[in-house]
């Protein structure tokens, strides 16, 4: 086995070893799963409904191991053009007239292909503002937990009707990454037209898969020089940056082929992929980027004793630790918690604005749901939208 400075397994021999036993398929609980155009879309522009049925199969014995599946799905803008009969989509305004019409398209054709294995399929369409903007962050996270509760399987595409040049991720695994942070997925698997990451381009003979990486270094980037596709916008650059996001986030990310039927159970035998190891110890530092990002801190929450211990234990925040608040926020502002002895204990979004808070903090659930007339949210500030400082 051939290791780069980075400590990345350069060598394809060892590709065959780095499925279920390492890939951690065999433990997550929750997994977002990425298919592109180039696999959905036949060069046709008719959708490939024989391999999709495979794909559910895959989707229902992954749910009967207790599994919550989220996918993200591509596929509308090339769907949308053959329903148009639109050969060159040459700018952005022809691509969004596209995916409005196949839209609807992708919509039916997951909903009728889950329906064969008894799956629901939700459909959620995003744009990058959605996933930047703090309020709607939490209306998408707890979108999705609601949706994984109830059984249902979330189908999520970015909104290609209505994204503009500025505002788009241009690809979907860029976006599966934004939403395995948002649903804290413990994987996410990218199914390409490719077996994973090679050390040149595939197309070349002596071109090597490589196995497991530990690290994004100039080996890896320079690495990501994938087979392009057809219809797709994504090549392996897009994906290397989806696994950077992931890792620093402390979730693993595979990259393996579609082309062939069945193609998660082909990764759970073993069979050739790429595994993005996520960064041990370090789970929090990509969700720490993005809640300090752009803003300060829109307000402060003082806890008391009972509530500090319990954050360090990993609990959420509960409004009956909560004593005291600064400033004017709301919902989905970034606030710092405070413990009694003054020390910034935590950040993380609210779940109310400051005007409620001030009614409910505390109060135990059942005196929280008397005040404020309805089922109060499960906790001001939700573990999974906090990060300990």
């Amino acid at each position: 086995m051939v290791t780069d400075l980075g400590g990345n397994d350069l060598d394809a021999s060892a590709a065959g070893d780095s499925g279920l036993k390492e890939d951690n398929l065999g433990t997550a609980k929750r997994i977002v799963i990425k298919i592109g155009s180039s696999l959905l879309v036949q060069s046709d522009g008719a959708p490939n409904s024989a391999w999709l049925l495979t794909v559910a199969e895959d989707i229902a014995r992954l749910r009967d191991q207790g599994k919550d599946i989220i996918v993200v799905s591509s596929g509308a803008v090339a769907l949308g053009a053959k329903k148009l009969g639109i050969e060159s989509r040459e700018n952005l305004t022809t691509s969004q007239a596209c995916a409005a019409v196949g839209q609807i398209n992708l919509a039916g054709l997951w909903t009728d292909t889950l329906q064969t294995q008894q799956l629901i399929a939700a459909q959620m369409l995003l744009t990058l503002d959605d996933l930047e903007d703090r309020r709607r962050y939490l209306n998408i996270s707890s979108t999705l937990e609601k949706l994984i509760q109830t059984g249902a399987i979330p189908i999520i595409n970015e909104n290609d009707s209505v994204a503009t040049e500025e505002i788009r991720y241009g690809d979907n695994d860029r976006l599966a990454a934004r939403v395995a942070q948002a649903c804290n997925a413990d994987c996410i698997i990218l199914l390409s037209d490719v077996d994973g990451l090679f050390d040149r381009n595939p197309s070349e003979p002596s071109a090597k898969i490589i196995p497991n990486i530990y690290h994004i270094d100039e080996t890896i980037i320079s690495a990501a020089t994938g087979a392009t596709s057809d219809v797709g916008t994504g090549g392996m650059t897009s994906k290397v940056e989806a696994a950077a996001t992931a890792m620093s986030s402390g979730i693993n990310m595979i990259i393996a082929s579609g082309q062939k039927e069945y193609p998660l159970s082909a990764i759970q035998k073993g069979e050739a992929h790429s595994l993005f190891h996520k960064q041990e110890g370090d789970a929090d530092r990509g969700q720490k980027k993005w809640l300090n990002g752009r803003l300060h801190a829109q307000g402060k929450l003082f806890i008391d004793d009972g509530a500090a211990l319990a954050l360090s234990n990993g609990a959420s925040l509960l409004a009956v630790g909560v004593k005291g608040y600064e400033q004017d926020f709301l919902r989905g502002d970034v606030v710092e918690i405070i413990d009694p002895v003054g020390t910034i204990l935590a950040r993380g979004l609210s779940e109310y604005d400051a005007r409620e808070i001030e009614i409910i903090m505390g109060k135990s659930k059942d005196e929280i749901a008397e005040i404020l007339s309805y089922t109060p949210r499960s906790a001001l500030v939700h573990r999974n939208h906090m990060v300990m400082i």
